[in-house]
């Protein structure tokens, strides 16, 4: 059996039957070359030496090469398959390959976070300065202002004030060029991703954002004055509403929204009764 350190010639010859197993048979004087065959044999199961494909180190070294789409579909061959295409390593490099990440570290909260390697899948991740804005953030990543309220789940720019990072989409690949990125559920984003931090790593500080108990009364505080902001009410009434919605900014929004709309129809009913 060959093992990852064989060349690609050492596969074909493993993977390809002999010629006295296939049903036609070949002048020696006219048939080309075993190289230039095994060039020209597209190999599957029914044409191949299926039983070289046991050997776990082999496996190894052809799923590695595929996609993550591709590596989930070999793993519905056989339990083999199946247990060499689950292994972790394997669907992390398949995630990675693409946009030549060195390390994606931790665990996602499921392993189809590792089914789709798009861009989108990762984010920078920005520490909140006093003076940040957001359309100050899109200028200096050079993404777009709607792109950050999106990854990060905000309704309106005041939302920044209420947080103490951002994640920034990655519109450029090279960013990703050899780096270390960190799989993190971010609490406030809704969103499980793998970030990369362009200054420092990961600390206490910033893995606390991903801890739902973690809603200090400081934390608080930001929320209902970016409530208020957005509201352009008093603090009475954006803590009414935050409460009313257990603590969730985006739902006192919505709740606040639906009330002006029915007083607004309340009036012009009056108006025109």
């Amino acid at each position: 059996m060959g093992c990852c350190g064989d060349d690609d010639g050492d596969l074909l010859d493993q993977l390809v039957p002999p010629e006295s197993d296939t049903h036609t048979s070949f002048d020696h004087n006219s048939s080309p070359s075993a190289s230039s065959f095994a060039e020209e044999v597209v190999i599957s199961p029914m044409n191949s030496n299926f039983a070289a494909l046991v050997s776990k180190d082999l496996l190894r070294a052809i799923l590695e090469l595929l996609p993550p789409q591709d590596l989930a579909r070999s793993a519905c061959v056989c339990r083999l398959w199946r247990a060499v295409a689950s292994e972790r390593e394997m669907r992390e490099k398949a995630f990675r390959s693409p946009w030549k990440v060195r390390r994606v570290l931790g665990d996602p909260s499921s392993a189809l976070f590792w089914g789709h390697s798009r861009l989108d899948r990762f984010a920078i991740s920005h520490r909140l300065r006093r003076g940040d804005t957001v359309a100050g953030l899109a200028l200096r990543y050079s993404v777009q202002v709607m792109g950050i309220k999106r990854l990060n789940n905000m309704m309106s720019d005041h939302g920044i004030y209420s947080r103490e990072r951002l994640l920034i989409p990655v519109v450029k690949p090279e960013l990703l060029l050899n780096s270390t990125c960190y799989v993190e559920f971010d609490e406030q984003a809704k969103r499980e991703v793998a970030v990369l931090y362009l200054e420092g790593g990961p600390d206490e500080k910033t893995n606390n954002l991903t801890n739902r108990a973690a809603f200090t009364e400081r934390g608080k505080r930001k929320i209902l004055n970016s409530l208020r902001r957005s509201m352009q009410v008093d603090v009475e009434t954006a803590e009414f509403y935050l409460s009313f919605s257990n603590g969730d900014p985006r739902a006192a929004m919505m709740h606040f929204s639906e009330d002006l709309r029915w007083e607004r129809q309340k009036r012009e009913h009056y108006l025109f009764s």
